[in-house]
């Protein structure tokens, strides 16, 4: 019943380069998407998530050009899209393109922004970045990150164009840097408000271990997962529904977090804690506390997550999920019918913990599962799919796996 991620390692994108482009390829590098294990819509707020990436990447195969161009064509779209290095501008960015193309504008960009905070706290001398002179590049791409799925498919184009870019353009930047620019783009170039969170997982991975990542300071941790050594696999209900961060519920969720960080007289919700839900109960309209009150017992939630991890061990993290999925429906509303009937039904089939993940209003559910469950918890959750009257979901495994990288 669940499916297994391709392991072409890249090989449609070396096969599609060929048919595309006529310049030689000089190498090839990838970038995984991310499960958000949880901390959801806490990462814009300066509080702390904690996602893995998956062993689901995203390859760039790319070739030096001997002009100004920066060319790209992909698996999933006929054609090529093209712009010079020397007319980057987010404005004229439309469509997947824009993911690659946004990057280097970043790249461009980023010693003007030396000062905003996700590039100080990244540090680096951004100073060194010039692209004045620096070759065209031919980028043919293919993914096997499911697109719409809320595992940050966006996410592992961005973090393997900008490798693939930082290398070929000799730039010394550190990981935390680029993901600051994979921000950046995102933001700008793609106009999604989103936080640093995805780009920082897919740079930043490790086999079985999660990223603990406090998003204001950018200081990260490598958790140790367990799930291998105590027999325990995340299993992805992916329903089909469909949702665009740059546009609805995302936009307005992350403007009512700063309409209730104002009204409380704090720079962001990461300043608040439990003892503040009083105070803002009083001051607060009920659509506006219950946004606050997420963000605020959601940041608990990661610190507990990553407690318990470490002295319990993960079977002990199931109920810390549970709860975070009853605060996104509830309290935060991203949740859909669809992803409640993909947690409840894991649950009753034996799940330890299940809740949705990703920026809500559709896309994917995970579930805690004993190795020895998963085919009963897929099996129930797309039989209940069925008998719903829902377009059947995609369910399979994913498992915590290195980060971006160069593969030849």
């Amino acid at each position: 019943m669940t499916t297994t991620p391709d392991t072409a390692g890249g090989a449609a994108s070396a096969t599609g380069y060929a048919s595309v482009f006529d310049t030689p390829v000089t190498g090839r590098w990838s970038a995984p998407g991310r499960v958000n294990l949880i901390g959801e819509h806490t990462d814009y707020n300066d509080g702390f998530v904690l996602p893995f990436a998956i062993d689901r990447r995203a390859t760039v195969t790319v070739g030096v050009r001997d002009d100004r161009l920066l060319r790209v064509a992909s698996t999933f779209e006929e054609g090529v899209n093209e712009i010079s290095l020397d007319a980057l501008d987010p404005a004229s960015m439309t469509g997947w393109p824009a993911y690659v193309f946004g990057i280097a504008w970043a790249l461009q960009t980023a010693p003007e922004r030396a000062t905003t905070p996700s590039f100080a706290a990244a540090g680096g001398d951004l100073s060194t970045i010039d692209l004045s002179a620096v070759p065209g590049l031919d980028v043919f791409v293919e993914s096997e990150v499911p697109v719409g799925a809320g595992l940050s498919s966006s996410a592992a184009l961005e973090c393997s164009a900008a490798v693939a870019m930082t290398e070929l353009w000799s730039l010394d930047l550190g990981r935390e840097t680029l993901a600051a620019v994979g921000q950046l783009s995102e933001n700008e170039a793609v106009g999604a408000p989103t936080g640093i969170m995805d780009q920082s997982a897919s740079l930043l991975g490790r086999a079985d271990s999660a990223v603990f990542l406090d998003c204001r300071s950018l200081d990260s941790e490598v958790v140790d997962l367990g799930f291998g050594a105590s027999d325990l696999e995340v299993l992805v209900v992916d329903t089909h529904v469909e949702h665009a961060h740059a546009t609805g519920g995302y936009v307005d969720r992350r403007a009512s977090c700063e309409r209730g960080a104002e009204a409380m007289g704090v720079s962001s919700l990461r300043d608040l804690d439990a003892d503040d839900l009083p105070r803002a109960a009083e001051l607060l309209d009920d659509e506006t506390y219950r946004r606050v009150r997420h963000v605020v017992t959601e940041n608990q939630r990661v610190l507990d997550t990553v407690k318990a991890l470490r002295t319990e061990g993960p079977t002990a993290i199931g109920a810390l999920l549970d709860a975070s999925h009853v605060s996104m429906r509830d309290d935060f509303e991203i949740s859909v019918p669809e992803l409640d009937l993909a947690v409840e039904t894991a649950q009753r089939a034996g799940a330890l913990g299940a809740r949705m993940t990703g920026g809500g209003f559709g896309g994917s559910a995970i579930a805690l599962v004993r190795s020895a469950d998963r085919e009963a918890v897929a099996e129930a959750v797309t039989t209940a799919f069925a008998e719903a009257g829902y377009t059947a979901p995609t369910v399979f495994t994913v498992h915590a796996a290195e980060g971006a990288r160069r593969d030849g």
